[in-house]
């Protein structure tokens, strides 16, 4: 744990982070053995990120100077709840830098904005076999949801599925 707070600092990212955030997005993907799915690049990131409408948001952790991870989220919604909450898409910690309290930091500060913003949900996805991940985020009162499976269509399947652009579907 980090217990000089000094040396942890949590900042919202700026443009000039778009590079660093496409490294700790390859280094995440490459723990998760999933590189080969990555083609995101520093244009794709700066324009959802910091475009005229952004998409998504992140949060960069420095740890002495240094950056040590990031997390990268966005508004979803609840019909349930008839509010928005926030979704954590990736939370990266390099390994240098883990077990500090950095990770807890980063969901942390997220708990917060839903506080200050009375957003009643923070959620997020973990791989099933990643152990250690599925047990901090339990130490911190999450609940791994078993029952709830994600479902994801690839750009070809949305492309064979959408109606053609001249369709009377109102939009």
């Amino acid at each position: 744990m980090i217990t000089d707070t000094s040396l942890l600092r949590l900042r919202p990212a700026i443009e000039q982070d778009v590079s660093e955030i496409l490294v700790l997005i390859r280094e995440l993907a490459a723990y998760e053995k999933l590189l080969h799915e990555v083609d995101a690049d520093e244009n794709d990131l700066r324009r959802s990120l910091f475009g005229a409408t952004p998409r998504a948001h992140c949060d960069i952790a420095e740890c002495d100077g240094r950056v040590a991870g990031f997390a990268l989220w966005f508004y979803n919604y609840s019909t349930f709840r008839g509010r928005a909450g926030i979704y954590l898409e990736d939370l990266f910690v390099r390994p240098a830098f883990r077990g500090k309290g950095i990770g807890r930091a980063l969901i942390a500060n997220l708990a917060r904005r839903c506080v200050d913003e009375s957003l009643p949900r923070l959620q997020w996805s973990v791989l099933d076999w990643n152990q250690p991940s599925i047990a901090f985020y339990e130490s911190l009162g999450a609940n791994v949801m078993k029952e709830w499976l994600t479902c994801r269509m690839n750009s070809e399947a949305i492309a064979a599925l959408a109606p053609p652009p001249e369709s009377t579907i109102a939009r």
